[in-house]
């Protein structure tokens, strides 16, 4: 009882001189989303949307067929999983830590011993072996938790990658979706420009039949003939951007460009640029893979600086060893050579000229730099919402007024050609009437593919919903 009382005033008494970790702190503090102002741009709390899957809500199974294809194949993926593994390799070797260590060895050193040391007389001076067969085994107290603090900091790290992984898989869903939009929307406007051909071709006839009534000049003639090749020329110049998203999703897909060339034009649903919620909850954004990522490491770190604050502590080994021992080689096997021994061993830092506290010093600011990039991280996410959102709610406002400038147009480019047959107006005014005609169409299609790249923007923005299922 009095060598325990006089062992706890000995740890006592070196706790008071030894290092101090006193006075350093970190200084900044994790924001949580509700404490963002976002009422405004957001609106209030609405539906919870979108669905993990939330590709599928376009409507075309092509296009379900390339996400799920991409997310299988695309060679990307596969260096998302080497980080996870690496990360699980490191906690798995801070998790044995814990655990007590124990090592066969076996030595053998001829040599001569001292004559004036512990020998006998018969042994001192002369030359022989000393060997040492033995068990030994180690155990750390982690009386402090400091190992219990480094593994969580390990495991933090393997499930911020694992979040990472699944933000690999957001972005090349969002990448599919996005070239896919594209190549919707590029077909949109080939389908305009090939509209635009077949117009003008039944123009060209109209203006030879006037023409050898006398009704229209050569002018006319070269002027119908021009407007045909710069259509024929905007539509191959489409033909072209089509190839090239066709050899984006290809390689998209984890396959050459040849897979593109298979590719049939979309079939988006009609209302799939409007299915959109009015109001959006600011706490969709705990869901996204990268701020979900940022946030383990924010806790990651805080564990590192648990685990550097208990350096300061002791630190309590139980060693052991069981085995033969002999001098002479010949009598390493016999039962007098048996060895056993067990015993604690302790280190306390009492002075180390300032190391630790610079270690805890330094994981503190590494906590703080977390802590500072998750909060950029948060806010990036949220200013990516209220874009995403704002741009659909534009492109939608846009398009409503649009239809109706279309359908005018319409009426008057279909009243000038009426007045052009009718040998009341020139040519010239039906190439009047055209020109805004076209450019209402083409815009049309433009603003229904800025709805539709804006909702996906706003899935990917939102981390799809919920996190899809980590790799393995």
């Amino acid at each position: 009882m009095r060598s325990r009382s006089a062992l706890l005033i000995t740890l006592s008494a070196l706790l008071g001189a030894c290092a101090s970790p006193a006075g350093l702190a970190p200084r900044l503090q994790a924001t949580e989303p509700a404490a963002l102002a976002t009422a405004r741009s957001l609106g209030i709390p609405g539906p919870d949307w979108p669905v993990a899957s939330w590709w599928t809500a376009y409507g075309d199974p092509q296009l379900d067929r390339l996400v799920d294809r991409a997310l299988r194949d695309n060679p990307g993926l596969a260096l998302a999983q080497a980080r996870i593994d690496k990360a699980r390799a490191q906690a798995g070797a801070l998790a044995a830590i814990d655990g007590p260590q124990v090592s066969a060895n076996a030595e053998s050193n001829r040599q001569r011993l001292s004559g004036n040391y512990i020998y006998p007389p018969s042994l001192a001076g002369g030359y022989t072996s000393i060997n040492r067969a033995a068990l030994d085994f180690s155990l750390e107290l982690d009386l402090w938790g400091r190992n219990r603090a480094a593994l969580d900091a390990a495991l933090g790290r393997s499930r911020a990658a694992e979040a990472e992984a699944a933000g690999t898989r957001l972005a090349l869903a969002g990448a599919v979706t996005q070239a896919y939009l594209q190549f919707d929307r590029l077909h949109r406007l080939r389908d305009v420009a090939e509209a635009t051909v077949r117009q003008r071709e039944k123009l060209q006839e109209l203006v030879r039949l006037r023409h050898r009534a006398g009704l229209d000049s050569s002018a006319e003639i070269l002027q119908a003939a021009g407007s045909i090749a710069a259509a024929q020329a905007e539509r191959r110049a489409l033909d072209t951007q089509l190839e090239v998203i066709r050899h984006q999703l290809a390689a998209l897909v984890g396959e050459g460009p040849d897979a593109g060339l298979a590719l049939t034009p979309p079939s988006l649903a009609p209302d799939a640029a409007g299915r959109l919620p009015d109001s959006l909850p600011a706490d969709l954004l705990g869901r996204r893979p990268d701020v979900v990522a940022q946030r383990w490491r924010v806790e990651a770190s805080q564990r590192d600086s648990d685990a550097a604050r208990a350096e300061f502590y002791p630190n309590i080994n139980l060693n052991g060893f069981v085995g033969l021992q002999s001098l002479g080689l010949s009598n390493l096997a016999e039962g007098g050579s048996r060895i056993i021994g067990v015993g604690p061993a302790l280190h306390l830092p009492v002075f180390d000229s300032g190391r630790l506290r610079a270690g805890l010093a330094g994981r503190h600011a590494d906590q703080d730099a977390a802590i500072a990039q998750y909060n950029a991280t948060l806010l990036g996410a949220l200013q990516e919402v209220a874009d995403a959102l704002t741009g659909w709610r534009g492109a939608a406002a846009e398009a409503h007024a649009q239809q109706q400038a279309l359908k005018r147009y319409e009426e008057a480019w279909q009243l000038t050609e009426t007045r052009y047959r009718a040998g009341l107006t020139p040519y010239t005014a039906v190439l009047a009437a055209e020109t805004p005609l076209l450019a209402q169409r083409r815009l049309n299609a433009e603003l229904r593919s800025r709805q539709l790249d804006a909702s996906a923007a706003l899935a990917r923005a939102l981390g799809g919903s919920a996190l899809p299922p980590p790799l393995h």
